[in-house]
């Protein structure tokens, strides 16, 4: 039988929900108590440096490491796997400079246009030290990256490295990973996955996954403003410290974390793990499912329920004539995410946001960072209007949009 997802439970989970319709989640979401519960207690009873021998140092040391090690079960990923920094771009950039010792001039690396700058410009900065940089090209058709097989045709002896976005934050499409990641690897590269807008909509399963390298954004997974990079174990160990001079090579993850991060947040990340378990206690009777398998099975009812709440609004854009979906114009779970795009003729975007936001409706407006994507597609000046739903917003928030959204069109 399958399970009625009860949405108004979940809204309730989240403080900051309220007259607000927020569409804007894809620039990050809001928290759980469980998080914003976690930050508060910590500073309040634990402010002081973690790992010393008195009780509250002990204390707020365990708190953290009891975090990382649910953070890592959660995405199925060993405790040494996982590098907690302060933002995707900071863990881009420190990888980026970790791998460079093991490049030398003429190696390879494969980027693309769609991907948030994030996962382009530390690897572009290597072109310094002689490293070719190729690059994917985004169709401008399609608004894709035309598959695996469009990533055969750059692939040579000398590729070292593929890095490539598993989700739009612009387009919400979906790329196939899995067949990215094989063709790589069959090729001598590694992979540099950025999951940032996936993570949002879909369960994350590094392991199986086989990516090498790993990007999301904790901020936009209903947690704190962390970035979290995930790598296999062996090639981290190979990687160049990138902190303080005396951690040594197997200092996993702390030669990866230089000027380590905020205690009171890496500290609650333990309530991202612990509200999806709420969720699926609430929805589920099995007791002994393991944290990995739970989150996975949530995901599971928050994927149904954004298809649900997206449809309408997608198929709303599709019957105006001036206005042009970027990506895939139809809702379908396997290719992409409730992520959507679009441009409106003769109007300002900007403009556009101002006028939902005089009635209460949070929509995002210009290139999100990913400027190349949106250079490629023509879309200056003003980039596209963003519309972001994750597995809080409701039906009657998605009509709000819709009927203000029609007025100003």
């Amino acid at each position: 039988m399958q399970t009625q997802y009860d949405l108004q439970y979940v809204r309730d989970q989240f403080p900051n929900i309220g007259d607000l319709a927020f569409f804007e989640n894809a620039g990050g979401t809001y928290v759980p108590s469980t998080v914003s519960d976690r930050i508060y207690d910590y500073m309040r009873r634990y402010q002081v440096q973690p790992g010393a021998s008195y009780s509250a140092s002990a204390e707020a040391m365990e708190r953290i490491n009891r975090s990382h090690r649910q953070l890592a079960e959660m995405i199925n990923a060993k405790p040494s796997e996982v590098i907690v920094g302060h933002s995707t771009t900071m863990n881009v950039y420190v990888l980026a400079n970790a791998l460079k010792p093991s490049l030398k001039p003429g190696d390879e690396i494969v980027v693309t246009n769609l991907d948030h700058e994030a996962n382009v410009g530390s690897w572009r900065r290597l072109a310094e030290s002689g490293i070719v940089i190729k690059e994917w090209k985004i169709n401008p058709g399609t608004a894709d990256l035309g598959g695996p097989q469009e990533l055969a045709k750059l692939l040579t002896d000398r590729t070292r490295l593929v890095c490539c976005t598993w989700c739009s934050n612009i387009t919400g499409t979906i790329n196939d990973i899995q067949a990215i990641t094989e063709l790589a690897h069959s090729a001598g590269a590694l992979v540099c996955a950025d999951a940032v807008a996936y993570a949002p909509h879909r369960a994350l399963d590094f392991e199986n996954s086989n990516v090498d390298f790993l990007l999301f954004s904790l901020y936009k997974l209903y947690g704190p403003h962390l970035g979290v990079l995930c790598g296999k174990r062996n090639i981290l160990l190979n990687l160049e410290n990138q902190n303080h001079f005396f951690f040594t090579q197997s200092a996993l993850p702390q030669k990866l974390q230089p000027g380590g991060y905020l205690h009171e947040t890496a500290a609650s990340i333990e309530g991202i793990v612990e509200y999806f378990d709420q969720v699926f206690s609430h929805h589920y009777k099995e007791s002994d499912a393991s944290i990995s398998a739970r989150y996975a099975k949530v995901f599971q009812l928050f994927t149904q329920h954004e298809d649900e709440v997206a449809r309408p609004f997608m198929e709303f854009l599709n019957s105006k004539s001036n206005v042009r979906v970027i990506g895939i114009p139809e809702i379908d779970h396997t290719r992409r995410v409730s992520t959507i795009s679009f441009t409106v003729e003769r109007q300002r975007h900007s403009d556009i946001a101002a006028k939902l936001g005089e009635q209460n409706i949070g929509i995002g407006v210009g290139d999100f960072y990913a400027r190349r994507c949106i250079d490629a597609l023509n879309l200056h000046p003003g980039g596209v209007v963003r519309v972001s739903m994750v597995h809080y917003n409701s039906e009657q928030e998605v009509a709000r949009l819709i009927k203000a959204l029609d007025e100003v069109l």
